[in-house]
């Protein structure tokens, strides 16, 4: 893994503050590397593990919420094992896609003029989305029919197309279904747990003979860095969404997907 103690720190950071922006952690991620000549195949493993970072920031952010479901499922509560469900039933269309086309996956992961198209097209789909939501029918993940946790984690998988962005696709995808905005953007938070820490173990395992102590310590680095910064993002994004909307999010995607482009274009 060709890379160095700065990149691993820029990059954490870049993560953190894009997993749970609908903007393309992956995608930001694939164009920093490029930017940062940290672009060897084994970066792709990088780029996927320090995610988990990002993730353990949810967990400590709603620890609460999970404690009382996890206490809910031992006494049998009706809205932990509803909540649980859906959170599981979310996640199996992109364990099996992830599983099967994990090789495919990993070589669009290296092309970054896909992230770019995909950015402008992403900002478009927001734009467009914003103005065709008008019904709320859910206002809880716990109230969320099984067809609906179906369908949403059937839209995660359009985000294996890096650029497309996971917590765009679940949350827009909600709210087409008629999930409330802070419900859409919580379950898209809650459905990321099982999705990237299976992402991560799973790409860990397979690319294990690549990988040496040096790329362990630069990917804890990635991670701390991708954890401490996911920790105010988590909490300020639901109160950004639901202020603003998804509008600004779609127009920075749009900017940086056009100069990423005219860039690889004219290098």
């Amino acid at each position: 893994m060709s890379g160095d103690i700065w990149t691993a720190i820029i990059l954490g950071i870049v993560e953190g503050l894009t997993e749970f922006l609908p903007v393309s952690s992956t995608g930001h991620l694939i164009l920093g590397g490029e930017l940062l000549g940290f672009t060897d195949s084994s970066s792709v493993t990088f780029k996927i593990a320090i995610q988990l970072g990002a993730i353990l920031a949810v967990l400590v952010v709603y620890w609460q919420r999970f404690w009382n479901v996890g206490m809910g499922l031992l006494a049998r509560d009706a809205d932990s094992i509803a909540f649980t469900r859906n959170i599981l039933i979310g996640f199996f269309p992109a364990m099996v896609v992830g599983a099967l086309a994990y090789e495919a996956i990993r070589a669009v992961l290296q092309s970054p003029e896909v992230v770019a198209i995909a950015l402008i097209l992403g900002g478009i789909a927001i734009l467009a989305i914003e103005r065709m939501v008008k019904v709320v029918r859910i206002e809880s993940v716990e109230a969320m029919p099984l067809r609906t946790a179906v369908a949403i984690g059937a839209v995660q998988c359009i985000a294996m197309i890096p650029g497309v962005s996971r917590s765009g696709a679940t949350i827009l995808g909600a709210l087409l279904m008629g999930v409330e905005r802070k419900t859409a953007a919580e379950f898209s938070f809650f459905l990321a747990v099982p999705t990237m820490a299976g992402a991560t173990v799973y790409a860990l395992y397979k690319d294990r003979d690549l990988l040496s102590a040096d790329d362990l310590g630069m990917i804890g680095i990635g991670f701390g860095c991708a954890f401490l910064v996911a920790l105010v993002v988590v909490k300020a994004f639901v109160a950004i969404v639901a202020r603003h909307g998804f509008a600004p999010f779609a127009w920075y995607r749009i900017v940086v997907g056009s100069a990423a482009l005219i860039w690889l274009t004219l290098r």
